[in-house]
């Protein structure tokens, strides 16, 4: 007690020092002190919208070809599309609101023309997308179309077994027989080679004519092998049909029908669904077949095709996807669209693959050479791939909208 009393007054003014100090930092962290700065814990980055839809970047290991990833830009940032086709995303700008069908590129090399399923007509479209009208005329409910090369005068099939040759050159048109199909032109646009079917077996051909039907001549007797039997001129008028026949259940040998009887040399393809395509000079065939070998999807192929050299050089491409999916821009390079992924069995039901969407890739057909130059911008499934001659637009039709779009090449 006595301690207290004789310390009470230092005692006292400690407690008020300390009051002080106490209320004096209360007042400065409440009112003066700056706020510290929000520490957030790293995240992985989203690949998805609250919705769970994708959104376009490039995350890590980004699919961009059969075993090929594209790493990730530093920061991790949404990747934009490019105007031209660099290998990443691409934009891609629909031309027109026409459901079109058998788009070509026209005889200027640069506008395409096409039939509007949306009203019958035929039209021509520029890279702009500026329309204007190939023919007055109003052809309901075409079925399907085979341009000639000139792109002058086309057949258009219908559902009825109906088809005409029209000259748009002319407006002329000239009705062919129904029991025509599968048609294809010669390389001057003159004359036909397509199948006739009769009723009986014993009159079914490979057959020739000119472009108005006339003076039709037989090549060679299909019998029941209507389905393995594919007119197809060459672009070096040697040969204007090929057919298979089946070696064992991957195999099938090729055949390939001349005008005048001659003795080609045949070659053998590994897979069954022959889809071929010639290239630009027709030395050589692209094609398509699937195998056993990869789960019944759809390999490119190509081989020599022209004279002595047929058979040789055949190799896989290493893409899969469809010869009808592919267009050459020269001799050497191919374009083809090829599948994100395909489901097992997709060569022998290619529905599967419907809407399933395509990237770009450009093929080097004497390195064998192949660079993904294009992801679209959206989920399109490419069909009719048309290249510019100069080079700069590649054009295809989406199978899901019907509409022509444009890529930017350069």
């Amino acid at each position: 007690m006595n301690f207290f009393i004789k310390y009470k007054k230092i005692i006292l003014a400690i407690a008020f020092l300390a009051i002080i100090f106490i209320s004096g930092y209360l007042l400065y962290a409440w009112f003066f002190r700056p706020p510290e700065e929000e520490i957030i814990p790293s995240q992985p980055i989203s690949t998805t919208t609250p919705a769970g839809l994708p959104i376009a970047q490039t995350g890590p290991g980004q699919i961009v070809g059969p075993g090929e990833t594209k790493p990730l830009p530093e920061g991790g940032e949404e990747e934009i599309a490019s105007e031209k086709a660099l290998g990443g995303i691409t934009q891609t700008v629909e031309l027109g609101q026409a459901q079109a069908l058998a788009a070509t590129l026209a005889g200027d090399g640069s506008n395409l023309q096409y039939y509007s399923q949306t009203d019958g007509k035929f039209y021509k479209i520029d890279k702009d997308g500026q329309i204007t009208v190939l023919a007055d005329k109003v052809f309901h409910n075409v079925e399907s179309i085979k341009w000639a090369p000139n792109k002058n005068k086309a057949i258009l099939e219908y559902p009825d077994g109906a088809n005409i040759l029209y000259n748009f050159s002319t407006n002329k048109q000239i009705t062919l027989p129904t029991h025509w199909k599968d048609f294809d032109f010669s390389p001057d646009s003159s004359r036909i080679v397509m199948k006739s079917i009769g009723l009986d077996p014993d009159n079914r051909w490979l057959a020739i004519t000119n472009e108005d039907g006339s003076k039709t001549r037989a090549i060679e007797a299909i019998g029941e092998k209507d389905e393995t039997v594919y007119p197809s001129w060459s672009p070096n008028n040697q040969i204007v049909a090929m057919y298979t026949e089946g070696v064992d259940f991957d195999r099938q040998e090729v055949f390939f029908v001349g005008l005048n009887e001659e003795n080609f040399k045949s070659t053998v393809i590994e897979g069954r669904g022959f889809q071929p395509q010639w290239s630009p000079k027709g030395n050589q065939l692209l094609y398509s077949v699937y195998s056993s070998g990869n789960d019944l999807k759809p390999m490119l192929w190509l081989v020599g095709a022209q004279g002595d050299s047929i058979g040789a050089g055949r190799k896989s491409l290493g893409l899969e996807t469809w010869a009808d999916k592919c267009t050459f821009a020269s001799d050497t390079d191919l374009y083809c669209a090829v599948p994100r992924d395909l489901e097992t069995g997709a060569g022998l039901f290619p529905e599967l693959a419907e809407n399933t969407p395509d990237r770009l890739y450009k093929i080097d057909m004497e390195t064998g050479l192949k660079k993904l130059v294009a992801i679209p911008d959206g989920d399109y499934n490419m069909s009719d791939l048309i290249i510019s001659d100069d080079g700069r637009y590649l054009y295809f039709t989406d199978k899901t909208t019907q509409r022509i779009n444009k890529i930017n090449l350069k």
